[in-house]
C-alpha cells in the first residue's frame, strides 16, 4: 500500500479544460467586439468613399466647366455626360439660367447663373456648384 491510501486520503485528478458557461461567455464577448469592429469598418469604407469624392469633384466640375467654356466660345447651354473610362461612376450636368438684378441693371441680360452637379452612381454623392459668368449673345 502507498502512503496515501494508507492515511485514508485519495487524491482525484481535476480535469483541466473550460466549461460550457465559460465557453459560452467567451464567445458572446467575441461577437459583440466584432459587431462592432465590423461596424466601424463599413463606416471607415463609406466615409473614405466620401472624402474622396468630395476631393474630387470640385476639380472635376472646374475642369468640365473650363472646358465647355473654351468650346463653346463664350456660350453654355445645359448639358450633361460622365467623365470617361478615368472617373468610372462620375456625372456631370449643366444648366444655363439669366440672372435678373435691379442693381445691376441692363448689365445684367449679359450676366448668366451656371448650375453644374457633378455625382458618383447614380446620386449616391452629389456635388453642386454655381458660378456667374458674363456672356454675350
Amino acid at each position: 500500500m502507498t502512503s496515501k491510501q494508507q492515511t485514508g486520503v485519495f487524491h482525484r485528478q481535476t480535469a483541466c479544460g473550460f466549461t460550457l458557461l465559460e465557453v459560452m461567455v467567451a464567445m458572446a464577448i467575441m461577437a459583440i467586439v466584432l459587431v462592432s469592429v465590423y461596424r466601424m469598418h463599413s463606416q471607415t469604407l463609406t466615409m473614405n468613399a466620401a472624402a474622396r469624392f468630395y476631393t474630387q469633384a470640385p476639380m472635376l466640375a472646374q475642369s468640365k466647366l473650363a472646358q465647355l467654356v473654351a468650346d463653346s466660345s463664350g456660350i453654355i447651354v445645359g448639358d450633361s455626360g460622365d467623365f470617361g473610362d478615368k472617373f468610372p461612376g462620375y456625372t456631370w450636368s449643366i444648366a444655363t439660367n439669366e440672372v435678373s438684378s435691379e442693381a445691376l441693371g441692363e448689365i445684367a441680360a449679359d450676366l448668366k447663373r451656371i448650375d453644374m452637379t457633378v455625382s458618383l452612381n447614380r446620386d449616391e454623392y452629389v456635388f453642386n456648384v454655381r458660378t456667374y459668368r458674363f456672356m454675350r449673345e
